[in-house]
Parts: C-alpha cells; structure tokens; sequence
C-alpha cells in the first residue's frame, strides 16, 4: 500500500476504506451499457499476449512474448515471485467451519479489513458474473469449470512517484505493472487460503493463473468504470495506475454496487489517451457494441506489439501516465476530482487544465530505477529509453477512427 493511503488508513482508523469509497454515487447498473445475455465467455488463450506467443502476430512477438518482462532485471524479479505464486492459488477446505457471524455483511466488512490489513488499496465484492468465466484454461486448454458465488476485487496503486517520473515505455514500465499484480497475487493467494480454513472454498486469481476476467468483476464490485483505453476498468481516486487479482468464494458476503463518477461524459470529452497511444491503438471515435458490451474500441495487434515488441523499454504504460486521472491523493486533487465526479462542466475545463498545467510530461529529475536489458543472458545498459511523444495528428476534435 503507498504510503499516502496508509497514512489515510491509520489516522482515520473509523473509516473502513483507505480511500472514501462511501461518498461515491453507487447504482443498480454499470454506467457501460452492458447485454449480459449477448456476452459469450472468453478464451483465456485469445487474449493478446497468447496470441502473440503462438504466432499470430509475426516470429519476431512470439520471440520476444516469452523474454519482454524478463529482459529487465526488476520486473523479472516480481514475475518469478508471480510464478511462485501461480501455485497456491488454491486448495480444500477445513472440514469443520468456524464459528463465524452467520450475517453478510458483517463478514465483508471482516474480509475487507483483512485485505487492507494486508496492504491492498482498494477492495469491491460482487456476486460472481458467469459470464465472467474464462471459457478455457491457458494452460491446459481445458473447459475451465468454476461455480464459486461471489468474487472479491483487490487493487493495488502501481506507485504515483515512478508514474510521474517516467515516459511510460521505458525500461520501468513491466516492473510498475508486475509490482502491482505479484502483490495484489500475494494478498489474493493469503486470502483465499484463510477463507478455506474458515471452511469455505475459495480461489485466488491472479496474473499467471486466472480463471477469471477481471474488468467485468471490477465493474459490478464498484471499484471503477469503463475507459477509454480500452477493455480497462479507471478507478475514481487512482485512475488507470492499478492491477487487480481475485478470490472467488461460497463465503456468503454482502455485495457493492456499481459506481457512476461521470467517466463515460469525461473519456467523451478527454481523447488524451488516443493522442499519446505510440501504436495508435487506441481510438478517438465513439463507442461500439462488442461481445455485448458497450465500449470503446480498442487494437488488441496493435497494443501487443508496443507492448511486447518495445525495443526502447520493457513494456508500455503511457495511456496510464498521460490520463487526467493518474494523480495522488492530495487536497488539491481531491477537490478536482470531486469536481470532475459531480460537475459536468468542470470535465470539459478538467482536460484542457491537464495539458496546461502540464501533467502527464515525465520527470526524469525523479527517475530512480536502472536502464538495464538482459541480452542473451547478459545485463546491458541499453542506448536507448522510450521516448514519448504525441505520435497522432490531433486537432481536438474526435475522428471517425476506430
């Protein structure tokens, strides 16, 4: 957990959240529209990454798919913690339950504090969509077959210093995301061993064995809304700087509701993300249906190949710096960000603030990590770093692009 949130944490100790979840407009529905008998679960092996390692996207990805986060020493360090990790996802349940309140919503409050008592920022509970299922295992390419009733969202901040400090596809990029999965996969893997021997089965899911799709669950949990960017859920209070893992469970649990802060009329408006996108996957056009789902198009090529096939940097993380949201948490943010949640008009003078005032430029003053790249085995300082720049003509008005 940062350390501003911790700070929150300890001198609001009545408060259950580090962050205000409770001053949050919560609704029946997500604010994405949202078919759910017109979804069809996904292929675990379709997405992106997988498909470059098989060789959809040319020999060069498949190549690079198996060394992209391990070419850089500190985020092969947090992928070997996530590989350790992959296998205690799991296990039976205590024969015996314990002698727990029998009431719901008790026990998520109880759940909750556990996760923040062991350092995530951010924790939703829904009932568990079946939809959001993975139809076949990754791994195995087996049917994958989970029942479990409800779901526990856990969100770890990917550390506002590093994000305000590099380009966004440097050398840092993988270490900032794998910081986030391996320890949101640590607190998932603890919690669902302690939910089982309460006597309940229970599963984590995290960045190298999930059975799961996290952005729906994200969703009904409260924890954000659909962007921009793609099949990415924003958090109001950290924006896209977040990776999530989950515990399914029969635990009975009192479920949130989804959340409105107004970020479908913001990304509208906003298109900073499209402007910055190196490969341009990212669209400025307006939404479309997809698996029925109401979003904004995304190029799943086109991302994977910046991101895998970055050869100035381990990965890409620039639609995450450069969004309006990716702030701290201080009293000046909040304020704006209370604004942009309750304030229409206040988007609209929010965008135009952001590329004034500056934010999202990097701070390589603050830069703390090596540039390094593991060249057949071989620690290298390599010539070059991501160089952001504004890679697509925009004249501030949307296109037709998608």
């Amino acid at each position: 957990m940062p350390i501003v949130t911790s700070y929150m944490r300890a001198f609001n100790h009545k408060r259950l959240d580090p962050y205000p979840m409770e001053i949050l407009k919560r609704v029946d529905r997500p604010t994405t529209l949202v078919r759910e008998e017109d979804i069809q679960r996904v292929d675990e092996r379709e997405s992106g990454f997988n498909r470059a390692l098989r060789g959809d996207f040319g020999p060069r990805l498949a190549k690079e798919r198996h060394r992209f986060v391990a070419k850089h020493p500190l985020s092969h360090a947090l992928v070997n913690m996530q590989f350790t990790l992959s296998t205690i996802v799991d296990g039976i349940a205590a024969e015996n339950k314990a002698p727990i309140p029998d009431d719901p919503v008790a026990m998520a409050r109880h759940i909750k504090e556990t996760a923040y008592f062991l350092r995530a920022d951010q924790v939703g509970i829904c009932e568990l969509p079946p939809y959001a299922v993975y139809s076949h295992s990754m791994e195995t390419g087996e049917p994958v077959e989970l029942s479990h009733k409800y779901a526990i969202a856990v969100i770890v901040d990917q550390d506002w210093k590093t994000a305000r400090a590099t380009v966004g596809n440097d050398w840092i990029s993988n270490s900032m995301s794998f910081l986030s999965y391996s320890t949101s996969g640590f607190i998932a893997c603890i919690l669902a061993d302690y939910i089982r021997l309460l006597g309940y089965p229970a599963r984590a899911h995290h960045a190298r064995n999930y059975q799961v799709v996290v952005p729906p669950i994200l969703l009904k949990a409260g924890l954000g809304e659909m962007c921009r960017i793609g099949d990415i859920v924003l958090n109001p209070f950290i924006g896209p700087r977040f990776k999530a893992s989950v515990v399914t469970t029969d635990l009975p649990l009192a479920v949130d509701k989804p959340i409105d802060f107004g970020l479908q009329d913001f990304c509208d408006k906003c298109g900073k993300c499209a402007r910055y996108c190196p490969s341009g996957a990212i669209s400025f056009g307006d939404k479309i249906i997809y698996n029925g789902y109401e979003k904004w198009p995304n190029d799943v090529e086109k991302c994977t190949k910046q991101r895998v096939g970055n050869k100035t940097g381990s990965g890409c993380g620039v639609c995450v710096v450069v969004c309006p949201w990716n702030k701290p948490y201080t009293p000046f943010h909040r304020f704006v960000q209370w604004s942009m949640r309750n304030v229409p008009f206040a988007r609209r003078f929010a965008v135009w603030a952001d590329d004034l005032m500056g934010y999202g430029r990097p701070h390589p003053e603050d830069k703390w990590w090596l540039d390094l790249e593991d060249v057949d085995g071989i620690l290298q300082v390599p010539a070059r770093a991501g160089e952001r720049g504004n890679n697509r003509p925009n004249d501030g008005k949307r296109n037709a692009e998608s």
